[in-house]
């Protein structure tokens, strides 16, 4: 199996790249967010997916083995192929993926073109539990909360609460739930307040 292929874009489409490396060139199927980061490069590092069949045998490339283990949990959802997961991608940072099934976000991932709401429900459903453990998430989920934090801690206080008790209650609403939006912090804070 190859794990990347390191050498020099001869060819970029946004959705095929073409490496080559020892005299071989290697075409390679890519995402958009890849695509507007090697338009900035000569030479690249992809990690690679290879879907071998019968009748081709196919490399997907992403810059990030987060991004790669994305689409490999992807593609293990019944419904899900490689040029829809290669979609999401493409739609969806990685970041913002994650979030959107650990929030359990139907409209974000039904946005997204040949994602019907049953389609989305099973990603969610099937990736919840296994989108946690992808390397990255945690730092990610911790960026995602205190942004989230901050921007309720703001409604609070402009609605006339004291800064430093609605600390307090939105550090304990998250500690409690950690994926809870913005709406609902502040729901749970002027119960609590």
């Amino acid at each position: 199996m190859i794990d990347y292929i390191f050498g020099e874009i001869t060819e970029l489409t946004p959705t095929i790249s073409v490496v080559e490396t020892n005299g071989i060139g290697f075409a390679i199927n890519i995402t958009l967010s890849t695509y507007s980061e090697l338009l900035k490069v000569k030479q690249c590092k992809l990690y690679i997916y290879e879907a071998i069949r019968e009748d081709a045998h196919v490399l997907y490339g992403f810059l990030t083995k987060n991004e790669r283990e994305l689409f490999l949990l992807l593609i293990s959802v019944s419904g899900v192929g490689a040029n829809t997961a290669r979609m999401i991608l493409s739609s969806l940072s990685a970041a913002e993926l994650q979030e959107a099934i650990a929030n359990e976000n139907f409209t974000t991932l039904k946005n997204i073109k040949g994602i019907g709401l049953k389609t989305a429900q099973r990603i969610v459903v099937d990736l919840k539990d296994k989108i946690r453990k992808i390397d990255g998430f945690e730092a990610a989920t911790t960026s995602i909360q205190t942004t989230t934090q901050n921007e309720a801690l703001s409604a609070l206080t402009t609605l006339g609460f004291q800064q430093s008790a609605s600390q307090k209650v939105l550090e304990k609403i998250f500690k409690e739930n950690p994926s809870a939006t913005i709406e609902q912090a502040i729901k749970l804070a002027l119960k609590m307040l």
